[in-house]
């Protein structure tokens, strides 16, 4: 069964909802839990010529995706879930959700979903799960939210 769960979590409604299938299902199996946040790098790129680097935007960024992290596992807590563990990561998003899955020898991903109505919201945000399921060392749940 799943023994280590991984939930990329991003603190949004399809996020929160992927929290609580994450708990439930965790409580049943009876797994370690670990939530990992994603920060995107605070690198702007300038041109081809390369990029400039922004402490502050760093530092800022670190304090509103750690909240995020402390957030999910304060919602895990009240669930009766408190032997969570989490951690916040810079990078692409499935290089680093599939890094950490590794790293942890994560047996399965839990990762929220929302559907989006029209084609051109789809085609600009792209899909994190759907890219995640080709690149996963595991097996991935995708929680839908309406």
């Amino acid at each position: 069964m799943y023994k280590k769960i991984l939930l990329a979590y991003d603190g949004s409604d399809a996020g929160q909802k992927a929290l609580l299938d994450c708990g439930e299902l965790a409580v049943w199996a009876k797994s370690e839990l670990h939530l990992v946040a994603v920060m995107p790098s605070a690198m702007s790129f300038v041109g081809l010529e390369g990029g400039v680097y922004d402490v502050e935007l760093e530092e800022r960024e670190k304090k509103k995706y750690r909240a995020v992290l402390e957030d999910g596992l304060q919602r895990l807590g009240g669930c009766g879930f408190a032997a969570a563990h989490g951690e916040v990561v810079t990078g692409e998003a499935i290089d680093e959700i599939t890094k950490y899955a590794r790293k942890i020898a994560a047996d399965l991903i839990i990762v929220g979903h929302k559907h989006l109505d029209s084609w051109a919201a789809r085609w600009w945000r792209g899909s994190i799960s759907g890219a995640l399921i080709e690149h996963a060392p595991c097996s991935v749940l995708v929680v839908i939210t309406p």
